[in-house]
């Protein structure tokens, strides 16, 4: 019997649309609590290409919400969830990169697929995709958890990006190391994630794009809204860049203390923290841009904020995950 046959049987997708889903290329960006369950998902449907990136490797914690991982302690988590999805569905090709996604490769790895699956459940990662994806008219299904709850919404590609929906700062700066995760929980919202892409890839109406939906699974609550007429931000107003885009000039600030980051980012930033900046703290020449880094870009989200209020010029955001960090993660 065809693998597809109990879904090519329904209306909305038959030989038709399983043609489109094996021509499909899908970004997904993240293999943990989110990738593993769109992964399968989408391999079981026959996606033809996926681009998997994460820089993890697997590790005992993960594996109550990343079951698929038991045999693989200590490998890297995107090897690993592309050997599944071989033995899963041999005719989908996965290709597994090892490494953080950046604003450095981030444009070459949106612009070369279909379709883009934010997994990640980075701050970061989140609008650097987002950006990326209204700039390139790029879907972009992007989900988020902690606890136990999460959204899920499908962003860009002609609906609104993230930042129109989230133009602020998060209200919990928690993140799933410091506040917990439920594994069905992530499991759900991921699985989610793969039922939207199915969606716009076959072109289904109404289409997830412009779609929210949220979940609170303590009392079980669910609700969903469209956003199809929120306004665009007249410009993102704290930018995301990569190491290799910082200048010698800039007015550079390393977040992180010593202690988290032994070396700072770069030899000409200072150390300073986010309440250093406001009114009476340090701003930068006229002509100077304003960089803030730190391990998720929060922190340097909260400091960028605070010289906004007295100063107009330019000012980006560097989250450098990279570092070894004894800290505070975000």
């Amino acid at each position: 019997m065809n693998r597809y046959a109990r879904q090519m049987i329904l209306p909305e997708i038959g030989a038709e649309g399983q043609a489109r889903i094996a021509a499909a290329h899908l970004l997904v960006v993240g293999a943990g609590g989110l990738g593993v369950p769109a992964l399968q998902y989408l391999v079981g449907a026959g996606i033809g290409r996926i681009t998997l990136i994460d820089p993890d490797r697997v590790e005992e914690t993960n594996l109550h919400r990343q079951p698929i991982y038991g045999p693989s302690l200590g490998q890297p988590k995107a090897e690993a969830a592309a050997g599944f999805a071989r033995a899963l569905n041999p005719g989908v090709a996965v290709t597994p990169l090892v490494a953080w996604l950046t604003p450095e490769n981030a444009p070459a790895l949106v612009a070369g697929a279909d379709l883009v699956l934010d997994c990640a459940d980075s701050f970061a990662a989140s609008y650097v995709l987002s950006d990326l994806c209204l700039a390139l008219r790029k879907p972009l299904i992007s989900a988020s958890a902690l606890g136990m709850s999460g959204y899920v919404g499908g962003f860009c590609g002609g609906a609104p990006s993230l930042r129109a929906v989230f133009p602020d700062l998060p209200d919990s700066l928690a993140t799933c190391a410091s506040a917990g995760v439920l594994g069905p929980v992530v499991g759900m919202l991921g699985a989610v994630q793969a039922q939207m892409a199915l969606a716009v890839v076959l072109g289904l109406q109404p289409s997830p794009l412009g779609q929210m939906l949220r979940f609170e699974m303590k009392d079980f609550r669910t609700s969903s809204f469209r956003f199809d007429s929120a306004p665009e931000p007249e410009a993102a107003p704290h930018p995301f860049i990569a190491a290799s885009a910082l200048r010698p000039d800039d007015f550079l600030i390393e977040l992180r203390d010593a202690t988290e980051a032994p070396a700072p980012v770069a030899r000409h930033a200072r150390r300073q923290s986010v309440e250093d900046f406001g009114p009476a703290g340090p701003i930068p020449a006229p002509d100077q841009r304003a960089v803030f880094t730190c391990r998720s870009g929060l922190r340097a989200w909260r400091a960028a904020d605070r010289l906004r209020a007295v100063w107009p010029g330019e000012i980006a955001l560097l989250a450098n995950p990279q570092s070894p960090s004894t800290g505070d993660p975000r």
